[in-house]
This record gives C-alpha cells, structure tokens and sequence, in this order.
C-alpha cells in the first residue's frame, strides 16, 4: 500500500470544505486518512425540520459525505468515483449542538467501493447510521477536476514513493 501524501491531504480538505454543497450545510471534513473521514456540522435553524428536529436529508448528507471520503485514500490517483446506492438508518432525532459523523472504508473493489457511517451527538448518542456504494469510474470526475473548478491550479502528489 503506497503511503498517503500530508501535504496532499491538507490541500484537499480546503477543497472538500469549499464546495458550494458542504458550504451551504456548513458541514466540515475535518480528518481523512486511508479508510476513514470524519466530518462534523454544528446544528443551526437551517439544519431543522418543520417539527424542530434535524432533517432526515441533513443526515444522509452526512453519511454520503463521510462514506463517499473514507474511501478515497485507497484509489488510484487521479481517478474518480461517485455514490450508487445510499443507505440511511434515522434511529434518534437531535435538536441542537454538534453531530459527529465518522465514515469507514469496508471495501475498495476494482468498480465498486463499500463504505458504512454513523452519527453522533457530542455525548456519544447513536443518531443515525448508513452504507453507501460507489462506482470508480476512470477518467470521470477526478479530485483535480474539482480543484480546478474551485480555482486551485494543482494538488501536491497524492502518494509518496
């Protein structure tokens, strides 16, 4: 397994918390490595329902967000993928405060890519949970596509040699 660029990871976290989407649910990436991503969002009126609770699309927000990165330090570089098949289990309803979503690698196949989450409140109470699916497509959607977009001219090296 090829060691993970720092320097690459850093950059693409300003990249990640810049899309217009997370910018927009103030979601933050704030921790990826080979097999995990954690993100976090602080609960605003924004984020809530008409009956005062979290919305259901908030949450699965989050766990296509932390599934979707838990799994890119495991790619080939510069390849791209997207999310097939999201799955969302809303087990407890929250109000306010922080959520804590912590996405895991369970499988980077040739095509296909499996990856599980939970959310959390900041006392450690289960919210929700999910799995998704992602399709790697060569030559589709690549990371250096979305930097370029948001006006970055490059990213260091994914990998160290």
């Amino acid at each position: 397994m090829k060691t993970i660029n720092p320097e690459h990871i850093k950059v693409l976290l300003d990249i990640i918390n810049q899309s217009s989407y997370l910018k927009l649910l103030s979601i933050k990436v704030c921790e990826l490595r080979s097999g995990y991503c954690k993100a976090e969002v602080d609960l605003e009126e924004k984020h809530l329902n008409p009956f005062g609770g979290t919305h259901g699309g908030v949450y699965a927000s989050l766990i296509d967000t932390a599934t979707f990165w838990a799994v890119y330090c495991d790619l080939k570089e510069n390849v791209g993928w997207i999310t097939i098949d999201l799955k969302v289990d809303n087990l407890a309803a929250s109000k306010e405060g922080r959520l804590i979503v912590e996405g895991k690698q369970i499988k980077v196949g040739r095509s296909i890519c499996l990856a599980e989450a939970t959310i959390k409140d900041i006392h450690g109470k289960l919210l929700a949970c999910g799995t998704s699916k992602q399709l790697i497509l060569d030559g589709m959607q690549p990371v250096n596509q979305a930097a370029s977009v948001l006006g970055y001219r490059s990213l260091p090296p994914k990998f160290l040699f």
